[in-house]
């Protein structure tokens, strides 16, 4: 134990009037929503790395956060167990997500670090027994090191694809013994930085291959959980493989993976790359591969990911409507990918920042299971497509060709007015409910 939360009781649903900080308003886990508690439908987690290990850097600055458990000692690293352990029980979510780096010191060699990370698995496994938070999905750290400044698994320097894929066997071995419901790939320097020096099909090939032998090993191991790889576009390096969802989805296509893979999207993620979140969400969905999510927001007046606590109910509830109407998560969940602001440096700003954005995403998802419920939009758009249903629209669609399709316009003398989408008229509809 430790006296890092002293004083902070367990958080509460108090319900919207409660003046409480540290309360909840809209998050009640066991208010039932669509047939399924809210807790089942969110499944919250807690990330490790942006909680624990992050020390308020920022690309101009450094460390602004003291922490009792910072360090590369073994008695540090189960200290800062101890602190994450006791704020999941203030928090009462129930999933955290981890790296390896986060929660091992690192060793002299690969096999001294391997060591560190069994033993820190073992202790939060005895940790586990007595709390009800479990491990939503475990993750290896391939871009922090100098040793992967020009990618992991697409990194010239096959000692370099050696050690990133003993570090995955590592951690996928970690994220099974713990329980984990999903096992995360993200390749953060998997692209570069200009294309003077860069092999794209070659390094392509070696990406294939090296997710390939992820899913060999979760099917070796019987791990029966998802492997999800999470797109980005940019930053750190100048362009990443795996820029979105499409584009991970054609990458799956390639090396025959797309029953395989799917993917964890990230808020932050969605917007450098030019689109919403919900249009990720939706894409992934209508390609089958919609796995979890990683909840933040970004500083729109920035050009980075930063990595925010959401705070905008009508960007929540937009998305949560996207998993919804998909069917809602399986082994995924929400993720808070999300870091305190480098001036909140106390105990209570980071209780206070998952209160917030557990609230937020509360009251976005119960916004989008009455919109779902209502079907307002559902009926607008198949009232939009609903000419596709005739039988001479879908005659055409399935067997006719071009020739054929010609005559029957110069027959009927066709000449077709263009229809309103009415987009003003559904954007009201959604700000009834946010």
């Amino acid at each position: 134990m430790t006296d890092f939360f002293e004083g902070i009781a367990p958080v509460r649903f108090e319900g919207p009037e409660t003046e409480t900080d540290l309360a909840f308003r809209h998050y009640d886990p066991d208010e039932v929503v669509m047939g399924k508690r809210l807790e089942d439908h969110l499944r919250f987690s807690v990330a490790w790395w942006h909680s624990f290990a992050w020390p308020g850097g920022d690309p101009f600055g450094g460390q602004t956060f003291q922490r009792p458990w910072f360090g590369d000692t073994m008695e540090l690293a189960k200290m800062k167990a101890d602190a994450a352990f006791e704020l999941f029980e203030i928090l009462g979510q129930p999933f955290f997500c981890f790296h390896d780096v986060d929660i091992r010191p690192e060793g002299d060699s690969f096999a001294e670090s391997e060591r560190n990370l069994q033993e820190v698995v073992d202790y939060i496994g005895t940790k586990m027994e007595t709390a009800k938070t479990r491990l939503l999905w475990g993750t290896a750290n391939l871009f922090t090191h100098r040793r992967f400044m020009s990618g992991a698994a697409t990194n010239p320097d096959p000692d370099v694809f050696a050690y990133a894929a003993a570090t995955v066997k590592s951690c996928m071995d970690a994220t099974k013994k713990l329980g984990g419901q999903n096992y995360v790939l993200w390749g953060g320097r998997e692209g570069y930085e200009t294309l003077l020096n860069t092999d794209l099909t070659r390094e392509a090939e070696q990406m294939g291959a090296f997710l390939s032998k992820v899913v060999d090993y979760k099917h070796k191991i019987g791990f029966e959980g998802a492997i999800l790889i999470e797109p980005k576009p940019q930053e750190p390096t100048k362009h990443q493989y795996d820029y979105d969802v499409a584009t991970v989805y054609g990458f799956l296509k390639r090396f025959g993976l797309e029953n395989e893979v799917k993917v964890n999207i990230e808020q932050g993620h969605a917007i450098l790359a030019g689109h919403s979140f919900e249009h990720e969400l939706a894409m992934a969905a209508s390609l089958g591969i919609l796995g979890s999510i990683d909840m933040n927001r970004n500083d729109y007046q920035s050009g980075w990911d930063t990595d925010q606590f959401p705070d905008n109910p009508r960007e929540v509830t937009l998305a949560y409507y996207e998993v919804l109407k998909a069917g809602g998560f399986t082994s995924g969940g929400t993720n808070f990918d999300a870091k305190l602001r480098r001036q909140s440096l106390d105990p209570v700003d980071l209780v206070a920042a998952h209160v917030g954005g557990m609230d937020v995403c509360a009251r976005g998802l119960k916004a989008a299971a009455k919109m779902l419920s209502d079907g307002l939009l559902e009926s607008a758009r198949a009232a939009r497509y609903a000419d596709w249903d005739a039988s001479d629209a879908q005659e055409m669609l399935a067997k006719q060709g071009l020739d054929a399709i010609h005559d029957t316009v110069v027959k009927a003398d066709l000449r077709p007015e263009p229809r309103s989408g009415r987009q003003e008229i559904l954007e009201n509809v959604v700000s009834r409910y946010v």
